[in-house]
């Protein structure tokens, strides 16, 4: 059984449905009813909800987006919840729990871009390889996501993921994303490893939110060893307990496991130790003119002495010049990861000219 949240789609259809506006606040009550009657629409009270009934369910939205913006403020539209009835949903108590905010139903049509990515599931992935500094070769690639616009435009991840956070489709879109991650590598024939990232705070359960992408990983005969899960917003978890069974998943079925952002997402180093992944990727602000900054040097050579005595490799991202690579080399490093060497793109790069590393 697939998780709900993984899988939820968030439409309107153009059919006769049932609206119920709900809100705990009675001056809300009294305001939703003064806007409904100023659009002259009949409603029935419902000890508090009003309900009513529209022919088209999408074009009531549309025709009234700036009428519930112009009446409403921010806070308004997120503490008035809505509940649309069909047949195969009717209204009941259960019913006041899945409401959603008015203002993810405006979202359908300002972030309509986004919704027909996601409900349509299309993405890509672009490729950024990784550098094994001791052969001078291609050790593996980072997956980066890309919506494709119907245009055939692309949605970078910064946007992808900002209008999912504020439409709760974290769980849904980290979904596709691991999954595309595996279609495109498959496609593009990649031998190497894969780094995918993934959220830990949008998997509930990973015995089911991470049911598809293992069922996919097998379908398309991935050795397990050769993907790397990368855990990204570490500075979100709160949860260890959580996030070390997330991890212990991946482990018992012979995935790699990275951290991401070290150095800049974790405030304890005692953490890192205790999750001993296989991989940290020190974040890019301690790389950034690191070859002129004695201090991140220092920061960097404490995270490198750290992790090799724990026998974790050492992976440096967001190197940009020849003298942020030669400062790692010089401290110590395992893998090497930035535009010095290339920018993700979409045809993965095969080789890298020696002269660079």
């Amino acid at each position: 059984m697939p998780c709900t949240k993984c899988t939820e789609s968030f439409t309107l259809d153009s059919s006769f449905a049932k609206i119920y506006f709900i809100t705990e606040h009675p001056e809300l009550s009294s305001k939703i009813t003064s806007l409904l009657e100023r659009l002259s629409l009949d409603y029935q009270d419902i000890q508090g909800i009003m309900r009513i009934e529209v022919d088209d369910c999408k074009l009531f939205f549309k025709e009234n987006i700036d009428a519930f913006n112009n009446f409403f403020n921010s806070m308004e539209k997120n503490d008035i919840k809505l509940y649309i009835e069909d047949e195969s949903h009717p209204f009941d108590f259960r019913a006041i729990l899945s409401a959603k905010p008015m203002q993810r139903y405006i979202n359908l049509f300002e972030d309509k871009e986004f919704f027909d990515i996601v409900n349509n599931e299309s993405l890509t992935s672009h490729f950024q390889p990784i550098v094994d500094i001791h052969q001078g070769t291609i050790f593996g690639y980072e997956t980066l996501a890309r919506g494709v616009k119907p245009d055939g435009s692309l949605m970078y991840p910064n946007d992808l993921f900002e209008k999912s956070k504020r439409n709760d489709m974290n769980f849904k879109l980290d979904r596709l994303c691991r999954e595309t991650s595996l279609k495109t590598a498959a496609t593009k024939k990649v031998k190497e490893k894969v780094f995918i990232n993934f959220i830990p705070t949008s998997i509930y359960d990973p015995e089911f939110c991470l049911q598809s992408t293992e069922k996919w990983a097998k379908q398309l005969e991935f050795d397990p060893s050769q993907i790397v899960f990368e855990v990204v917003e570490t500075e979100l978890v709160k949860d260890q307990k959580h996030l070390k069974k997330i991890l212990e998943f991946y482990r018992n079925k012979g995935y790699k496991i990275a951290l991401d952002d070290v150095g800049e997402g974790y405030s304890s180093l005692n953490m890192l130790i205790e999750l001993q992944p296989d991989i940290i990727k020190v974040d890019r602000n301690i790389i950034q003119d690191i070859d002129t900054n004695q201090l991140k040097q220092s920061v960097y050579r404490a995270l490198y002495d750290l992790a090799t005595e724990h026998h974790i490799k050492v992976l440096a991202e967001g190197v940009e010049t020849r003298y942020e690579l030669e400062t790692v080399k010089s401290i110590g490093v395992d893998y090497v990861q930035g535009y010095y060497f290339a920018k993700p793109s979409s045809e993965p790069i095969r080789q890298i000219d020696k002269l660079y590393v």
